[in-house]
């Protein structure tokens, strides 16, 4: 029952937060696909990769290895020394807000004020909104545990609404103001937002309003959920449905940290094995973002060329971010509350074993047909894509080369994310330090080949790289898969094969598809809409070719998602 329990709420809360991404990438295609057309590369360069990486890079750093080693803990813990632990990521935020943006305006490039004024503002103003997201960290930490699945999505939601709700008020009661503060509307946030800039040429103002107006929507991003955290919490804690769950705060003020006579200030079980994911997540960091610090420190391509291929990253993207990221941190949640931590499967409840087994095959399967449609489909589409996304900007230079690439790399994305999810839940503490030494082994890997390739094929050398890396995390997560599950009779990993009929058509629609684009694409209106409609028609078959090779997926995608909303309804 427990394990059935922790299955059906991780479905539930990977619906909900891919509803809401799916939600809030509409709003940005939307918002964006008008905006992109009078858009300056250089500031989109310099918001969207050094700005932005600076923001992530201290949320992540502060936060993600506490969130690995807390989200594992029991309703049965001593939650006040937990709490404890989890309030140390806000110094450590302060810490790498001012170490980093010492760098940030000292050691890199910076760009000329008299294109891009203000710069100093934009580095401040991103390092504090990162500071003021991290203290709700605690009560997020809450809720995940205790599987509060509709408070991230009602935060969020409302952090978008408030964001938009402001965007029309400046665009109707000051417009001069209104198409700047409407570009800059969607800041990159926690759930990695992507910042679209509109600038007008021979307008010496311009960039300023940017800057000032990114780091006014960065903070209001951060209070709303922070507010929207503590809010819910100083209502939730001490009622009656928190008794009845057992919910181990019985006061507001339990969230704040506090010293407790005869007890140790943190858990420090849980402070060993923090660390040990901290040294981890350093390296992931580098392996995740390691493209934009290659364009930040080493200034392999110019701030436009930045600007475009962040565009293409972010549009490439769309799918790992609403779908693969919701199915990741949710299924992390499930498998560390069925699977023991460190312990053979032998010495574990089968049930459970097999229950995560099966788990585990059925997201493979998923997201190896996901990206595998992605690639497909790409590289016949992405010329269009981008077309209609940005215009000639993005379409008649190196973009469309750059979003096919990036299809494959998605594919890769897809097959890791579920692969390395479940191998940091069932990893011992020993066997996350030894990975810690390979990951250091990849970060320098990566960083030189994303430096030589960038050399040699600009922009598409950073794929390349990233496809190079991703390869080698997917080989590791799969060994480790295989051993863990050697005296088993569950064999998770035919989740990644793929029936001949099924490969078949995807064959066939990559052909016809590619044709179709070489033909049709770039002809008239008419000429591309039946590209359009060819496409539907090859994808239509790829769908119900799914449905009848492969029933397990379908009947797990149904009861585990589909009827997740119907059951709340």
């Amino acid at each position: 029952m427990r394990s059935q329990e922790a299955l059906t709420n991780a479905a539930k809360l990977t619906s909900y937060s891919a509803g809401l991404q799916v939600l809030f990438r509409l709003l940005s295609f939307l918002l964006n696909a008008y905006t992109m057309r009078y858009v300056s590369k250089e500031t989109i360069g310099i918001v969207n990769v050094r700005l932005t990486l600076l923001y992530s890079t201290v949320v992540f750093l502060a936060r993600e290895a506490f969130r690995k080693a807390c989200l594992n803990v029991g309703v049965e813990q001593k939650w006040a020394q937990v709490i404890n632990l989890l309030w140390l990521t806000v110094p450590l935020g302060v810490l790498w807000s001012l170490l980093l943006g010492w760098v940030w305006l000292h050691l890199v490039t910076t760009p000329d004020p008299a294109l891009i004024p203000h710069y100093e503002v934009g580095v401040a103003a991103f390092g504090l909104s990162a500071i003021v997201e991290l203290l709700s960290e605690p009560l997020w930490i809450l809720a995940q545990v205790h599987m509060l699945v509709r408070l991230k999505v009602i935060a969020e939601s409302l952090a978008i609404v408030a964001k938009c709700v402001l965007t029309v008020l400046c665009v109707t009661i000051v417009p001069h103001w209104g198409l700047y503060i409407f570009s800059v509307a969607q800041v990159r946030d926690f759930i990695q937002k992507k910042t679209t800039l509109l600038a007008k040429p021979n307008k010496p103002d311009t960039e300023r309003m940017l800057l000032r107006s990114t780091s006014t929507l960065s903070l209001l991003y951060s209070g709303c959920l922070l507010t929207c955290y503590v809010l819910y919490f100083m209502k939730y804690i001490g009622s009656q449905e928190a008794q009845r769950k057992s919910f181990p705060l019985s006061t507001v003020s339990d969230v704040l940290p506090k010293y407790h006579c005869n007890q140790p200030i943190i858990d420090l079980r849980l402070a060993v094995l923090t660390w040990s994911f901290y040294k981890q997540s350093f390296l992931k960091q580098i392996l995740t973002e390691g493209e934009r610090y290659v364009m930040t420190f080493l200034n392999v391509l110019n701030f436009g060329d930045q600007g475009v291929y962040d565009v293409v990253n972010n549009l490439g993207s769309l799918v790992a971010r609403f779908m693969f990221l919701p199915i990741e941190e949710s299924f992390y949640v499930f498998f560390v509350k069925v699977l023991e931590r460190g312990k053979d499967i032998g010495h574990q409840k089968q049930e459970d074993v097999s229950m995560a087994a099966n788990v585990l095959e059925m997201l493979m399967k998923l997201m190896m047909l996901i990206g595998l449609t992605i690639t497909v489909f790409g590289y016949s589409y992405s010329h269009l894509a981008l077309n209609i996304y940005g215009g000639s900007m993005l379409s008649s230079g190196p973009g469309p080369t750059l979003l096919r690439c990036y299809c494959v790399y998605v594919l890769l994305l897809a097959i890791n994310g579920v692969t390395e999810c479940f191998t940091f839940a069932a990893m011992s503490k020993e066997e996350v330090d030894r990975y810690n030494f390979m990951m250091l082994a990849l970060s320098l890997t990566f960083l030189g080949f994303s430096y030589c390739l960038t050399w040699w094929q600009g922009g598409v050398g950073f794929i390349l790289a990233n496809c190079l890396n991703m390869g080698l995390r997917i080989t590791h997560s799969l060994q480790y898969i295989s051993r863990y599950f050697k005296h088993s009779k569950s064999q998770p990993l035919k989740g990644l094969l793929i029936p001949g009929p099924l490969l078949l058509v995807y064959l066939g629609s990559g052909i016809v598809t590619a044709l179709s684009q070489a033909t049709l694409s770039e002809q008239c209106l008419m000429s591309q809409l039946v590209h359009v409609l060819l496409g539907a028609l090859c994808f239509s078959i790829t769908l119900v070719t799914i449905f009848f090779t492969e029933p397990r997926l379908v009947w797990f995608v149904r009861t585990q998602f589909l009827s997740q909303g119907k059951k709340e309804m």
